[in-house]
């Protein structure tokens, strides 16, 4: 009896325990906890986020990606227009030597356009990151429940990653939420999220 229920306590702790931050290394690059949020099942694009370090002195590009969840993958930056915020593609993100370059809500990531099923909490994606130099990494993303990153951190890591945006009357708005973020219509179809 009491295997049992060590045993099913066990289990449950395991099934609801966090997904601890976790870090891919290649001989060039590391790739720190690339996470993304989980999505509506109705929802057909998802965005990765991580930061990127080199290993040593020399410069590289991030300048594609491919994952078997999405029918397309896209390198998105943020720019304003006429006063709203909007994600484009982007040629590349450098990652300098001895540096790092971070994707972050609000910022530079990337975007899973037409998603081929729901992204769900605690499972993890595989994605293909292609580098300049260091060429393919294949990498594991996190998918995290919505809305559980809010607060600022120091580094800019871990937390704050949701994008706010001003509204006409000053109020702060979180545009994943609010589904206000708009594409540029040359990206993917000019669809809103």
């Amino acid at each position: 009896m009491i295997s049992r229920f060590s045993s099913a306590l066990l289990t449950l702790l395991l099934l609801t325990a966090p997904l601890p931050a976790h870090e891919e290394k290649s001989e060039h690059l590391t790739i720190s906890h690339p996470w993304t949020r989980a999505t509506a099942p109705s929802q057909k694009v998802g965005a990765v986020f991580m930061a990127i370090t080199t290993n040593g002195a020399t410069k590289d590009r991030l300048i594609g990606a491919r994952s078997p969840d999405a029918e397309i993958v896209e390198i998105h930056g943020h720019s304003m227009d006429n006063g709203v915020m909007r994600m484009r593609p982007v040629d590349g993100v450098v990652i300098p030597a001895e540096g790092e370059a971070v994707l972050e809500p609000g910022g530079l990531h990337i975007m899973l356009i037409n998603l081929k099923a729901p992204l769900l909490e605690e499972t993890v994606i595989p994605l293909t990151l292609e580098f300049e130099k260091a060429g393919t990494v294949e990498i594991e993303v996190v998918v995290e429940a919505a809305g559980t990153r809010k607060a600022a951190s120091a580094t800019g890591h871990g937390a704050g990653h949701d994008v706010m945006n001003k509204t006409n009357d000053g109020t702060m708005k979180n545009d994943m939420e609010q589904d206000t973020m708009k594409h540029d219509a040359g990206g993917h179809g000019g669809h809103k999220h």
